[in-house]
């Protein structure tokens, strides 16, 4: 049975308000889709922002075979103690176990706490990344055995990588964000990171995209009016008639069988 690490990027409050309506927090999708693939996985779950425990996860690092840093609202370059003590725990996580995978949020706090830049993107994603397409040293990584060279995904991200942690190689890219995938060695240890979401359904996105309309509206500006918001969301249902969950989530199944 291996034995896994999961960190919420969330705060506790986000979490609270997508239970309140119905929303999978990102450790709940995490579990589910991981256990699509296999039940012989033990989980324990902190999260960094608030979890008073943080201590104590940091002494035992080195027992688990694996840690997953999933996704968040957060803007990394805002600086809060929050996210202070995020970036604190990855740069413990760097040094003490041998495989992460980092999830958006996650990805974007692992280049941080390895020397990296992240920095709010030009354009961004709700919901969908479009045409992501595997490099050439992307298509001989373990990450994409089985996956097709350009592929769509869940995503949802205002911010990027513009700079890589040293020794860091981009392996995916779109048109929105240069790096949608990278890996690294700090210490020793595996860091495979992804801009994008393999472990959200299209049909949780949408849900998001709802719980998130006045501020994508009236803050982020990314739509005019609620109609705009609808348009989107039909394009998205669109997505949900082609996609297949097996192609979609093959990065999970793939981080898992490299942790064998």
């Amino acid at each position: 049975m291996k034995k896994l690490l999961i960190v919420e990027g969330n705060l506790s409050e986000e979490n609270n308000k997508f239970s309140a309506e119905g929303i999978q927090t990102h450790t709940e999708s995490l579990k589910d889709s991981l256990y699509y693939y296999t039940k012989d996985l033990q989980f324990d779950v902190i999260n960094p922002s608030s979890d008073k425990s943080l201590e104590s996860t940091k002494n035992k690092l080195s027992i688990y075979d694996g840690l997953i840093w999933g996704g968040s609202s957060l803007n990394i370059y805002n600086d809060t103690p929050e996210i202070r003590r995020q970036i604190g725990f990855m740069k413990e996580c760097l040094k003490k176990v041998r495989n992460i995978l980092a999830i958006c949020w996650g990805m974007q706090v692992a280049v941080t706490a390895a020397g990296g830049e992240v920095k709010k993107a030009d354009d961004y994603h709700i919901g969908i990344a479009n045409e992501i397409i595997i490099n050439e040293n992307g298509l001989t990584h373990p990450i994409y055995k089985d996956k097709e060279k350009i592929f769509n995904s869940p995503a949802f991200n205002f911010d990027e990588v513009r700079t890589l942690p040293r020794n860091a190689v981009c392996l995916a890219s779109n048109k929105i964000n240069k790096v949608q995938s990278i890996y690294f060695k700090v210490n020793n240890n595996n860091v495979w990171g992804l801009q994008y979401h393999p472990e959200i359904t299209y049909e949780k996105m949408i849900s998001l995209i709802e719980f998130r309309k006045d501020r994508l509206i009236k803050s982020r500006k990314v739509f005019e009016s609620e109609k705009d918001v609808e348009k989107h969301i039909l394009f998205i249902k669109k997505e949900i008639l082609k996609a297949n969950k097996q192609k979609r989530m093959v990065e999970l199944r793939n981080w898992l069988n490299y942790l064998n």
